[in-house]
């Protein structure tokens, strides 16, 4: 299986900045080809952030975090990034890194979920 541990997070002004990062571990670790972000606020549905590949590093991103958001993975293959910029209220939520064989929209297709760390933009 694969473990998930995830880092960064917390309080910050609207218009500001966030680095959340997650380190895959375990045997299964190699079969995890995709990476990404999901986020969940209080009282709303699971929402798809981004995700990339490891083989090319293709991206994908949500409509609402395009252009606000980068997700990056090093060259280890087992460290995720996402970079968030011009961060809005709306984006407060529980952020959960994900592992799976494909990148995807769809919170079911990954096998592998983080503990999952907290996001607080201010206004």
């Amino acid at each position: 299986q694969v473990q998930l541990v995830q880092s960064g997070g917390g309080l910050v002004q609207a218009g500001g900045s966030l680095i959340l990062s997650c380190t895959a571990s375990g045997r299964a670790s190699s079969s995890a080809y995709a990476m990404g972000w999901f986020r969940q606020a209080p009282g709303k549905q699971r929402e798809f952030v981004a995700a990339i590949t490891k083989s090319d590093s293709s991206t994908y991103y949500a409509d609402s975090v395009k252009g606000r958001c980068h997700i990056s993975v090093d060259n280890s293959k087992i460290t995720v990034t996402l970079q968030m910029n011009s961060l809005k209220p709306e984006d407060t939520a529980v952020y959960h890194c994900v592992a799976g064989r494909v990148a995807s929209s769809l919170p079911d297709s990954y096998d592998y979920w983080g503990q999952g760390t907290q996001v607080y933009v201010s206004s």
